[in-house]
């Protein structure tokens, strides 16, 4: 290391390194004092640096002002507290908007009675009986958006579309869900309720719907015969009670499309009882429930602890106590007036779209699921007997 001397105004010898360090000969002490000056910074140098600190941050602060988006203004909302229900073992079951509800429903005499019995013969589902606010409740909100009055009344006060539907699905579920005893699947059964199948995708966006089809001119013939009171409906005129049904009918269906197949299945009536085991089968696959032996003999678990509870208010209630039975099937045909037969296209478009024949009279539906197997079985049994005898024939011409 190279140093310089020189003398100082006091005396003292001083010698400086090219390192900014001094060496200063002490009179005091007789030795030396090195003194090091590194990292020390004039007053000059100070007040830059802290004049080009502030600038700084001063341009930076300008920066994210210009490149950062405003932040929105804070929503409050209300988030509910969780739902639910305990069996009487004290099991909880929670339920929410967002659970995989099953909705029953189709034009009244269609085999929506029987459909629940069923489903409410598997442990894993519990239906209840019809309500009927379901539906009712969905038709006021339906009366409120159709009514530009009120529509205007429910916005000047404040009531978003949102709201009404939080309370709608609300009111909705809390009849679903407390009417009867807690089960894994919650279903509900208000045959008019899928006119409204694509408002309840909105409120319920996992829910799933069975659509029930019957011939027309038999769900008519019953809707009359029992005496069954439908808003609109005249019981006295096969031909306006058809048109009527015709309408229902084409709601429910452009409905049951709208929502796609993944979450609305056509069940006809016609094949689930005389197809049962089969039908039932698609049905508890399309509901992602596991296979119980049970959905083929509800008739055994009515009114009983734990099975399946029934309305005397129902019409249909009298007739699920019953094993499936196929009279009912055809049980309308010669009681419709001839003008009404001859003109049945023209009344009732969707006998067509739904792939019955206007013009069958009788019907021909299909063969019953048990036949359909000793057919199939006697079929088989021919076939072998065939073979066997070629067989033979065969092993006799050798010899």
């Amino acid at each position: 290391m190279t140093y310089y001397s020189n003398f100082g105004s006091s005396g003292v010898h001083k010698t400086t390194s090219k390192h900014n360090g001094d060496v200063i000969a002490c009179h005091k002490c007789g030795g030396y004092k090195v003194v090091n000056h590194v990292g020390r910074m004039s007053r000059g140098r100070r007040k830059l640096l802290m004049y080009g600190l502030i600038v700084g941050i001063f341009l930076l602060l300008v920066y994210k002002m210009r490149t950062c988006p405003e932040p929105e203004p804070q929503t409050m909302f209300m988030m509910p507290k969780d739902k639910f229900v305990t069996d009487e073992n004290m099991k909880v079951y929670t339920y929410d908007r967002n659970m995989p509800l099953i909705f029953i429903g189709g034009v009244p005499r269609s085999g929506t009675t029987l459909m629940r019995a069923m489903l409410d013969a598997h442990p894993d589902v519990r239906c209840g009986q019809e309500t009927r606010v379901v539906p009712r409740i969905l038709q006021m909100r339906n009366h409120w958006y159709k009514s530009s009055k009120e529509s205007l009344r429910l916005k000047e006060a404040g009531v978003s579309e949102e709201v009404i539907n939080s309370a709608v699905a609300s009111f909705i579920l809390e009849v679903i869900a407390r009417h009867g005893v807690p089960a894994p699947r919650l279903c509900n059964k208000d045959p008019l309720a899928l006119k409204s199948m694509d408002y309840l995708k909105v409120l319920f966006p996992n829910a799933k719907y069975i659509f029930m089809v019957r011939d027309g001119r038999a769900t008519v013939h019953s809707i009359i015969s029992r005496r069954v009171t439908i808003t609109g409906f005249d019981l006295n005129s096969y031909r306006q009670c058809l048109e009527k049904w015709d309408d229902a009918i084409t709601v429910m269906y452009k409905n049951c499309l709208k929502v796609g197949s993944g979450y609305c299945l056509m069940v006809y009536y016609e094949q689930l009882v005389l197809r049962p085991r089969t039908t039932l089968t698609k049905i508890l696959n399309f509901l992602d429930i596991p296979w119980n032996e049970t959905v083929l003999h509800h008739n055994e678990m009515i009114n009983k602890p734990g099975g399946i509870a029934l309305s005397m208010v129902e019409r249909s209630s009298d007739q699920v106590v019953r094993p499936l039975y196929q009279e009912a099937l055809t049980k309308w045909v010669g009681q419709i007036p001839d003008d009404v037969v001859s003109d049945m296209a023209n009344i009732a478009p969707m006998l067509t779209v739904l792939g019955y024949d206007p013009a069958g009279n009788p019907p021909i539906y299909g063969i019953p699921e048990d036949e359909q197997q000793q057919h199939q079985q006697q079929q088989y049994d021919t076939i072998s007997s065939g073979d066997e005898k070629q067989t033979t024939s065969t092993i006799n011409s050798r010899r």
